[in-house]
């Protein structure tokens, strides 16, 4: 199915004018374009990921210069895709205090502060870390913006299955930053974020099923009932959980992770399995508690990956 957004009330029409612009809150609004909560688990992904690359403690000047190029460049393409998605952020209630919509930042100072972070990112990442590191930030934040904000959002009910992919590139970075180069083992984390991430965020499109449809963005919720994007999540949710297992054959960790694994994959079922069992009762509205599997994704991912950073202390 394609869906074309609507057309929406200009951003900026109805909010802050430059008279009523303070320095402090427009700093928040800059700060705001970058998506800090979001570029948090982005993060939480990359850094472990350096200690298992590492056997041990990374150099800690590294970590710091890969957090700093990682934050901008994820900053630079949250604040684009707010410049491409002003109107349907107009739109969504969820949204529609963004920095944009609200005046308090204009487009064209959006645009160029996440072209500024975009080549910002790459000569630092480029010159304090290395090229590989550098150049899969570059290719993350140019498949966030062109392939999925520009063309999978707006069209196609899997947008967020391929746009996805953006998301798991930090787990690239942080392992080419430490050693230079990928692995199967650096693969196999990337594929657990890719078959995180629709489990992950379509319960939260299914609370907010009706801002998207209100925006014409296909969200699997939206051209599906709750019954079929549960079976999926359910589907999904079983090959992550599998594909998380497979790091340990690999070698590269202890038995922690192996348990840890099973342990956190095992209660991610029990809450698919539940979201999918109300959905089949007929269960909607509060009931659905379709929320509960969006927090514990975060949850899940955040435990995960601190065993990951803590596993090759464990002999």
């Amino acid at each position: 199915m394609f869906v074309t957004a609507v057309e929406s009330r200009p951003a900026g029409a109805v909010g802050a004018t430059p008279a009523h612009r303070p320095f402090g809150a427009r700093v928040g609004a800059f700060v705001a374009l970058t998506k800090p909560r979001i570029i948090e688990l982005l993060l939480i992904t990359t850094v472990p990921v350096m200690f298992l690359a590492q056997h041990g403690v990374p150099d800690p000047w590294l970590v710091v210069k890969v957090v700093v190029g990682g934050y901008l460049s994820a900053g630079g393409a949250n604040a684009l895709n707010m410049y491409i998605d002003r109107d349907i952020d107009a739109v969504m209630s969820r949204t529609e205090r963004r920095p944009i919509v609200t005046g308090m930042v204009s487009p064209r100072e959006a645009l160029v502060f996440g072209i500024a972070l975009a080549i910002g990112s790459t000569l630092w990442l480029g010159l304090l870390v290395n090229a590989l590191s550098s150049a899969l930030a570059l290719a993350a934040l140019l498949f966030y913006v062109f392939v999925y904000t520009l063309g999978l959002k707006r069209r196609t009910a899997q947008n967020i299955v391929w746009g996805g992919i953006a998301g798991c590139m930090p787990v690239f970075v942080g392992w080419a930053a430490v050693t230079n180069s990928l692995s199967w083992s650096a693969l196999v984390l990337f594929l657990v974020i890719f078959f995180w991430t629709p489990p992950h965020y379509w319960p939260l499109s299914m609370k907010v099923r009706e801002d998207y449809a209100k925006a014409g963005v296909p969200m699997l919720p939206v051209i599906k009932g709750n019954l079929a994007v549960a079976r999926q999540i359910v589907a999904y949710s079983w090959v992550m959980v599998a594909v998380s297992l497979a790091l340990w054959p690999l070698g590269h960790t202890s038995w922690l992770y192996p348990v840890s694994a099973v342990l956190l994959g095992g209660f991610w079922l029990k809450e698919a399995h539940g979201l999918h069992a109300r959905a089949k009762a007929g269960v909607v509205g509060a009931k659905l508690k379709e929320m509960r599997l969006f927090h514990w994704s975060i949850t899940y991912l955040t435990l995960l990956f601190v065993v990951i950073a803590v596993d090759p202390f464990v002999k």
